[in-house]
């Protein structure tokens, strides 16, 4: 039964959900794409203030389902701030359209929600409901709007695989279900560390119901060999919401990793960490050289998030405080890098009549530096970021991801992380060139100069600062992360959470 506590402890979720709820009236009522787009951002608002009342109550254990710590609600905030800046600049983008546009912040309300769900669970009921609320609002963000034949498509290929793996991550879920008989991290944990590999034939289970997980979670992160729909799904989505993809649905699983890497001490199965050993040195080694042979900068971004989630298991691998703060704090600058990325093009798109399509083209980025110095700067400082130029967040990014794989003694990932960043500096760059190039093409289209335009200009420009500003100052985000990962919070979590694993279920009639 909840109590007050609870119910405030929640307030951030409720937040998100009142919003959705409400927005969805608000359309069904009177449609205006400007009262949606403000009630959504309003709604994201809400949940940020709401943080603070939630950490003071933290860590709090919600009916056995979800589990508000500090870490978990630093991960709520950072993905409600995505998806606040998603919403800024998917109003500019929208306006270009004459059909409906009120449902896209439903739906990303909706999606924000379950990526929220994700990154606060601690039970596979939890975090499967979350997962499919998220996935099930993505398929509709990402064909938006249906009218148009390549959002459809892509938004046809993602529900597709997404329905794959969540048939993975269901029956990697009951495997584990049956041998350990709880659906809870920690219980699974305490299940696995009383039995290890090789006492009983029954271990094999988790063996194999943890080999479907991080099966279907991998596709859920794009990693190799999971990664074929990335490309095609980015290119065709609308930019806004490849943006959003790319970002929060991304960190909300990455998150969740953390966490379940820690409970169920996963760092303890070698197997396990071989596979991801594996996936990471995969994802790294082919997301960097398929982004060289782009021409198409959505497509480059995909291949490189490809490669960014290889990069980001190396911490996972490494595990421990230094793991977990590297995890966090790449996330933060993955999320500001891809945001700002994806930013520019749904700005240079938003000029673009109905089926005119976007401006995703390299050839479209041709010279802009001499017609839109501002979007081609703030393109520019989010390609160096994402290359790991010093003085960039993208590179204390990286320094922090080198210093968890070196404290761990991960050198094969160590030296794969150096190789795939020196690789990724030369599509970094090409783009850069391109934007610079002294044979500019037609000035290419721009944002409106209206109130829509404007609240997109400054949501990249804060981007593109901020990445500097952590870039150049990184001790207050640092402090904040190893405060939401002291062992203080991980005594009192484990404290909490410490209860007898339940009997195996049986199977007999």
């Amino acid at each position: 039964m909840l109590n007050a506590d609870d119910l405030l402890a929640l307030g951030p979720l409720l937040a998100l959900l009142a919003a959705t709820v409400l927005t969805l009236l608000l359309v069904a009522v009177r449609r205006s794409h400007g009262l949606a787009a403000g009630t959504a951002a309003v709604g994201l608002l809400a949940c940020l203030a709401l943080l603070p009342g939630a950490a003071r109550l933290a860590p709090r254990d919600v009916d056995g389902l979800l589990l508000l710590d500090p870490a978990g609600l630093f991960y709520l905030g950072l993905i409600s701030l995505a998806a606040l800046a998603t919403c800024l600049m998917a109003y500019a983008y929208l306006e270009r359209f004459d059909g409906r546009r009120e449902e896209f912040y439903v739906l990303l309300l909706a999606a924000t929600l379950g990526a929220g769900s994700v990154v606060l669970s601690d039970h596979f009921a939890a975090f499967f409901l979350g997962l499919e609320l998220m996935s099930v609002s993505l398929f509709a963000l990402i064909a938006y709007p249906a009218a148009r034949q390549r959002p459809l498509e892509a938004g046809i290929k993602y529900l597709i695989l997404a329905g794959l793996s969540s048939a993975l991550l269901a029956f990697g879920i009951a495997l584990i279900y049956y041998d350990s008989g709880s659906l809870q991290f920690s219980g699974f944990g305490a299940c696995f560390g009383a039995r290890p590999m090789g006492a009983t034939g029954q271990a094999w289970l988790l063996l194999a119901g943890n080999a479907l997980l991080l099966a279907g979670l991998g596709f859920k992160l794009s990693l190799v060999p999971f990664h074929l729909w990335a490309p095609d799904v980015y290119e065709g989505a609308p930019a806004p919401a490849a943006g959003f993809l790319a970002t929060v649905s991304k960190g909300a699983i990455a998150a969740m990793l953390v966490r379940y890497a820690g409970e169920t001490q996963l760092h303890d199965q070698p197997a396990m960490i071989v596979l991801l050993e594996l996936a990471a040195i995969l994802s790294i080694a082919a997301g960097n050289l398929l982004a060289l042979l782009q021409d198409n900068l959505k497509r480059l971004l995909a291949y490189s998030s490809i490669a960014h989630l290889g990069y980001l298991l190396v911490a996972v691998i490494a595990g421990g405080t230094l793991g977990a703060e590297a995890v966090a704090y790449y996330l933060l600058a993955y999320f500001a890098m891809n945001l700002g990325a994806f930013g520019v093009i749904a700005a240079l798109s938003s000029g673009r009549r109905d089926g005119e399509g976007e401006a995703d083209r390299l050839e479209d980025y041709r010279g802009l530096f001499w017609h839109k110095p501002l979007l081609a700067g703030i393109l520019t400082v989010n390609l160096l970021s994402l290359a790991g130029i010093p003085l960039t967040i993208g590179f204390i990014g990286k320094f922090y991801l080198f210093a968890s794989g070196v404290g761990a003694a991960r050198w094969l990932l160590v030296a794969a992380l150096v190789a795939g960043s020196i690789v990724g500096l030369f599509y970094y760059l090409r783009v850069v060139i391109v934007l610079f190039a002294r044979q500019p093409a037609a000035p290419a289209p721009g944002i409106a100069g209206n109130g829509a335009a404007w609240a997109s200009a400054l949501t990249l420009s804060f981007l593109a600062l901020t990445l500097v500003w952590l870039g150049l100052y990184p001790e207050p985000a640092m402090e904040l992360i190893r405060s939401v990962h002291a062992p203080f919070y991980r005594t009192e979590v484990s404290r909490l959470r410490l209860r007898p694993p339940p009997l195996r279920p049986s199977l007999r009639m």
